[in-house]
């Protein structure tokens, strides 16, 4: 079978640092055909230098890194540097990316993708707020119909929320653009916090890595070393959740994740639960499912298939 094609649209952020790892080792499964920034975690200028720093530290310089939008449709950014750092790749020391950005803004690069691969063969990645996609689905609405899937890290259901009480930063930065991307239509794969509250980097997971023999397994240790103390101190965990890689974990390995076809519809005006995905788990709404929402994972299994990649790089 041909590797899977994907877009990978991201704000790395040290878990969207990982997930991009993944991908980029795993040429089998996936085809990276470009990574889009768009502002989320840190703002833009950040977001694409974090990518391209990624994309090196991979031995990947000729990956494609296009620049998105640099705030939400219609609302002011909101940033996490206060769980990412000033940077948003806080932790490792590395280089600044020697390889440019590319020509074009992402949103043109995601339309004309999806215009020029055959349709039905291209899934859109988002690890980030969905401000890209939806502006590339609204201004080229033909597009919408030539996506394979999408596959998203972004909101939850039982964990409710971990940057308002009800709901998960990635939705609430850009609540109207997750709003247009749940109605679009398209197939899409949900990778809620509950799912990612499951991939937690414990301290044997985290040794794991810091033991690869290459730069990037240390690399990623010291990243979840920083990312983590935000998690620690909020939630007790036992380490950090890699929110992000369980997109491209999903895209290689199905397997390890079970959810639900359920109805998923973002809250875009109520000040009180603004950002929320109010996932129909229970099936009581009457509405027709329009996303399979990943409700656990195996953990163990995540964990092997990450450190076994990593390895490659």
């Amino acid at each position: 079978m041909s590797p899977r094609k994907i877009i990978i649209d991201t704000d790395p952020g040290q878990d969207d640092a990982v997930a991009i790892l993944l991908a980029l080792a795993s040429p089998d499964e996936i085809e990276v055909l470009g990574i889009t920034t768009v502002a989320g975690n840190v703002p833009l200028a950040l977001t694409s230098k974090n990518a391209r720093i990624v994309c090196e530290l991979a031995g990947h310089p000729n990956a494609k890194v296009y620049a998105g939008c640099d705030a939400p449709l219609t609302r002011k950014l909101v940033t996490a540097e206060h769980v990412h750092g000033k940077t948003g790749l806080d932790g490792p020391v590395l280089p600044d990316p020697v390889m440019p950005l590319q020509d074009g803004h992402a949103v043109d690069f995601i339309i004309d993708t999806l215009r020029s691969e055959a349709p039905g063969t291209v899934t859109l990645c988002p690890l980030g707020p969905l401000t890209n996609i939806a502006t590339a689905f609204q201004r080229a609405p033909d597009i919408v119909e030539r996506v394979q899937q999408i596959v998203l890290m972004g909101g939850a259901y039982f964990e409710v929320g971990n940057i308002t009480p009800t709901a998960e930063f990635n939705i609430y930065v850009d609540p109207e653009a997750a709003d247009i991307v749940f109605r679009s239509g398209v197939d899409i794969v949900v990778m809620p916090l509950d799912v990612t509250h499951r991939a937690l980097v414990t301290k044997a997971r985290n040794d794991a890595f810091r033991a690869i023999p290459n730069r990037v397994g240390p690399a990623v240790a010291e990243m979840t070393d920083f990312f983590e103390r935000f998690d620690l101190e909020k939630y007790g965990s036992a380490g950090a959740p890699l929110h992000d890689p369980c997109v491209t974990a999903y895209l290689i390995r199905p397997d390890l994740f079970s959810g639900r076809h359920v109805n998923v519809m973002v809250e875009t005006g109520s000040d009180l639960t603004l950002g929320m995905t109010v996932a129909d788990w229970w099936r009581v709404s009457g509405r027709e499912p329009n996303a399979l929402f990943i409700g656990d994972l195996d953990a163990d299994g995540f964990f092997e298939l990450l450190s076994e990649r990593l390895a490659r790089l």
